[in-house]
């Protein structure tokens, strides 16, 4: 007696989501981050990509006009290319649709877990994904908005999934590992952040990483090593070349640990509001947040706005030292840094980044925080991007502390 055959969809151990706009002058050297999944796609069966990539001329399809292309890479093989008319890769709308169809394909193949990798400019709190013909640049929070949306819109098409979420995001982008980004995502259900505090040279980030979640999909700690490493000593332009990091950061962002760290933050911006109406803890908060070097250290980054993004935990481990303010100040300081460097997972720094003139970044463990200290330091390229523009700053009260000390 003959039995039907029944066909099971294949299991994925991951289905990763590539991201990436190419509507700027990155275009042709970050499309080596494609190229790079193709190649580990036929290497590992486990892992799929769900590829948006919006470029001229870079991409599959045969078109040196700006153009949006829509694909699968399974082992190492393409799905038939759509190609439209370029999308706003700013576009809140136009994110949320990449992630649900990123999960939409996760489900298919019974992946066990979903990473967005977002590929383009990044500025902070301010935010990224700079598209050239769109909105500009679109805010953190909505880029953490567009992915709670399309969980969302995922699990209303399809409620036999309806637990499927958005395990982590890779942050190819400029200084992306920020306080306030971290606490956009945990409230968007996403479980790990792994991005740079600092500006980053294209191609940036391996999609390589992409075998290090699949290899320890049960172990965060093992998966957060591999990607640090990954991410710094990943070198392009064959010997004598170049890596693309000066620190990189992977973020537990567990609801708790991220609860924990608004709350020790807002009390220590509270006490640092409070300490400021002395003329002398003014000028001692003052010269402490100064004397953290803000990111953006290299000498032709003179121009760009991020000198007041400082290193979280060596920012208030300055105020925690200081003997000239009071002891509350520094307690809080104290709690607040504990609180940051217990969401921290895996982190790297160099001590002399050579694409930078040898810049030191051994005090830039773990996410900034937006700091400002003059009048010119908050938001210098407003209405454009601003960083003060975020749910975390005016949650924890950070724009009380920028009026009492800028």
């Amino acid at each position: 007696m003959l039995h039907p055959i029944i066909t099971q969809p294949a299991s994925h151990a991951l289905e990763f989501g590539l991201y990436r706009d190419g509507d700027n002058n990155l275009d042709e050297v970050q499309e080596k981050t494609v190229e790079q999944a193709q190649a580990l796609s036929a290497r590992d069966s486990s892992i799929a990509f769900t590829v948006e990539d919006t470029t001229s001329g870079y991409g599959i399809a045969d078109s040196a006009a700006l153009h949006t292309e829509e694909y699968t890479i399974e082992g190492g093989k393409e799905s038939a290319v759509k190609t439209e008319s370029p999308h706003d890769m700013s576009a809140r709308a136009n994110l949320t649709r990449f992630v649900a169809r990123v999960l939409d394909n996760a489900e298919k193949t019974h992946a066990a877990q979903t990473w967005i990798d977002l590929i383009d400019h990044g500025g902070g709190d301010g935010g990224g994904l700079q598209a050239d013909h769109g909105q500009g640049v679109m805010r953190a929070d909505d880029i953490s908005g567009a992915i709670a949306d399309g969980v969302a819109l995922h699990a209303e098409k399809h409620p036999e999934d309806v637990g499927r979420r958005v395990d982590g995001v890779i942050a190819n982008q400029c200084l992306m590992a920020t306080v306030a980004f971290s606490y956009s995502l945990s409230h968007a259900g996403v479980r790990y952040l792994a991005a740079s505090p600092e500006t980053m040279i294209a191609p940036g980030v391996t999609s390589d990483v992409a075998e290090d979640i699949a290899k320890h999909l049960d172990d965060p700690q093992a998966t957060a090593q591999a990607i640090v490493k990954h991410a710094m000593r990943t070198e392009y332009g064959g010997p004598g070349g170049f890596r693309t990091s000066a620190a990189f950061d992977v973020i537990d962002l567990d609801p708790k640990k991220i609860a924990d760290i608004q709350t020790s933050v807002k009390a220590l911006d509270a006490s640092l509001v409070q300490a400021a109406r002395d003329r002398n803890e003014r000028t001692a908060i003052r010269q402490d947040a100064k004397a953290v070097d803000g990111m953006v250290r290299f000498p032709e980054g003179k121009r760009l706005p991020w000198r007041a993004d400082r290193p979280a935990i060596a920012l208030y481990a300055a105020f925690a030292q200081d003997g000239r303010l009071d002891k509350s100040v520094r307690e809080a300081a104290t709690r607040a840094a504990d609180s940051i460097a217990a969401a921290i997972l895996a982190h790297r720094e160099s001590a002399d980044f050579a694409p930078f003139n040898d810049a030191d970044y051994r005090d830039a463990i773990g996410p900034t925080v937006h700091f400002p200290v003059t009048r010119g330091q908050v938001d210098p390229w407003a209405p454009d991007m601003s960083e003060t523009d975020n749910r975390f700053y005016t949650g924890v009260g950070a724009d009380a502390l920028t009026r009492a000390l800028a």
